[in-house]
């Protein structure tokens, strides 16, 4: 599985980036982030050791729901969905809905942090 490139700038620039690919000024190449944060702080807050661990738990057990990594992980189903929902918010898991149930999919275990 390919490592996650994730990007830091400030918050003005990430604006301003994005305005330049929506008027067509700017094309993103190759490798290039997609996931931005604000600042390593931010990124910490999100890929803390807990939160790593919980990818990988994902990774190895494939859970069937929420429910299910819940069990295998002893956290609190209501913790883990925010937990999940936020890293899903920046791209790092995605909530797959089947059936009754919202499967969690963990896209990647790795990361490549760029600065800029």
């Amino acid at each position: 599985m390919k490592p996650i490139v994730i990007g830091i700038m400030p918050q003005e620039r990430i604006r301003e980036r994005v305005r330049s690919i929506a008027g067509g000024t700017y094309k993103p190449k190759p490798g290039e982030p997609k996931i931005w944060f604000t600042s390593m702080k931010s990124l910490a807050e999100v890929l803390s050791d807990e939160n790593r661990a919980l990818l990988h738990v994902i990774m190895e057990t494939k859970p069937a729901s929420i429910s299910a990594l819940a069990a295998a992980t002893g956290r609190k189903p209501s913790n883990l969905s925010r937990t999940l929902k936020t890293m899903s918010n920046y791209g790092i898991v995605e909530l797959r809905r089947e059936q009754n149930q919202v499967r969690p999919v963990a896209k990647s275990t790795a990361f490549r942090i760029v600065t800029q």
